[in-house]
């Protein structure tokens, strides 16, 4: 008989008494002779992919198997010890993260695929997006795939973050691997000897393989090559007046796609509405509302062949009421709180950002000093911390459990606007109820996460 107990940051807690039953279901076969099914989880890109948790079901007649294992870093599982002649399947499932590596240059290159501009060019990417799951790769899967990446959905519909393909399997048409069913478990009928059942596991959504497969390497984005800037004309704004502001294209050549975060400080302004100007295919389907109230709008845009704007062309236009008075710059801002801002063109990555043009000329926002939710919260592998910096200058995270035990801190130079600090769990010596502080010379923020086994 046991006791389980549960402890709240506030003191309060509680418990209920349970046992723990120990049986040894395979005494049968202590003596008798066994085999092992094992094996490996890894990208097309021969990555391997950690936190896959992998199932054994099956057994010996009468002596039913049920055994599951996360793969670490390495990719790697294994059952060792299983009865001769048994009969077994081995499935491995990841349904975390979604976004991970998901991006509006999956649009891209899934629209071109679809157009027949581009063609995707493998097997593995082509299942990869077929984001709703219907055996076809259709604009269905484009419109899914945004409602995602704009946070308007949180999880894929009708799929799992991640698929698993047995590695052996050789598709009869890499073209269309839908043709034919492709396994994404491993049978063995009559176990006899050491069987290795290795998987290529596809992150749905990610067709140009950037998703992060494992906490050591990381994922494959590319480094930005340039900035994709918009200009928004500054003003004082008065309370009760209402105000349209036009995003104008700065340098907006050959451009592809683009997504970001546009936040504004809601205490001061309140939105009213927004309109698509004269970039091709945009409207209301390219903007997320989902976080309107909390002062989030999250948008991304994708063609499939590379668009040009004249400077200065209106691409949207956001209509607000000002409630307080205050500074169109100091109220409006382009982030990466939620939708990573960022952009694509023939050279690669581009930053984007927002300028302001003033009567003396142009300044780019760095905002309110702000420390945002940690994403994902609560966390298993890893979680993002973000904030807002009025001001370049040095700063301090520091992660401390809930008795004031400092777990983890970062310190350095970091940029004015938004900054992204990247958190493993590995570097964190503890689990539960968590707190992170971000200090400056001039502020101080505190948050909660909740780091989960």
């Amino acid at each position: 008989t046991v006791d389980v107990w549960i402890l709240d940051v506030n003191g309060n807690w509680a418990y209920v008494s349970t046992y723990i039953l120990v049986q040894d279901n395979v005494a049968p076969f202590c003596n008798g002779p066994s085999a092992s099914i094992a094996g490996q989880v890894e990208t097309e890109e021969a990555q391997m992919v950690e936190s896959t948790m992998v199932q054994l079901t099956g057994g010996a007649p009468g002596v039913p198997e049920f055994e599951e294992m996360l793969t670490g870093d390495d990719g790697l599982y294994g059952f060792p010890g299983l009865a001769s002649g048994g009969n077994y399947v081995v499935t491995p499932e990841k349904d975390i993260n979604p976004l991970n590596g998901v991006s509006t240059f999956d649009l891209v290159k899934i629209s071109q695929h679809i157009l027949e501009v581009e063609l995707l060019p493998s097997p593995y990417k082509i299942i990869a997006a077929d984001v709703n799951n219907d055996g076809n790769v259709t604009t269905f899967d484009l419109i899914q795939l945004r409602r995602l990446i704009l946070f308007i959905d949180t999880e894929f519909q009708n799929n799992t973050s991640w698929r698993f393909v047995e590695a052996d399997f050789v598709f009869p048409n890499p073209q269309d691997p839908f043709e034919t069913t492709f396994p994404e478990v491993f049978t063995v009928n009559g176990l006899s000897a050491a069987e290795i059942a290795d998987f290529i596991a596809v992150k749905i959504g990610d067709v140009n393989c950037s998703a992060s497969p494992n906490s050591l390497v990381g994922g494959s984005e590319d480094r930005s090559t340039g900035e994709l800037t918009l200009s928004v004309q500054d003003e004082a704004l008065k309370a009760g007046e209402t105000y349209t502001v036009d995003f104008t294209a700065k340098d907006f050549e050959a451009v592809y796609g683009y997504q970001f975060t546009l936040g504004f400080d809601s205490d001061a302004v309140e939105f009213e509405g927004i309109e698509a100007g004269t970039l091709t295919n945009l409207n209301d389907a390219n903007f997320g509302m989902a976080m309107v109230n909390e002062g989030i709008i999250t948008t991304s845009w994708n063609n499939s062949t590379a668009v040009s704007m004249d400077a200065d062309a209106a691409l949207f236009s956001v209509t607000f009421t000002a409630t307080a008075d205050a500074q169109l710059s100091d109220v409006i801002s382009i982030n990466s709180r939620y939708t990573k801002a960022e952009a694509y063109n023939n050279n690669g990555l581009l930053d984007v950002n927002v300028e302001f043009n003033t009567e003396n000329g142009v300044s780019v926002a760095g905002g309110v000093f702000e420390l945002y939710q940690n994403q994902p919260n609560p966390f298993k592998d890893e979680t993002n911390i973000s904030f807002n910096l009025p001001e370049a200058g040095f700063a301090t995270l520091t992660i401390y459990d809930v008795s004031g035990k400092v777990l983890r801190t970062v310190e350095g130079d970091f940029a004015k606007g938004y900054n992204e600090v990247t958190i493993n769990r590995s570097e964190i010596a503890g689990t539960g109820v968590l707190y992170y502080q971000l200090d400056t010379e001039n502020d101080s923020a505190t948050k909660k996460m909740i780091l989960i086994k």
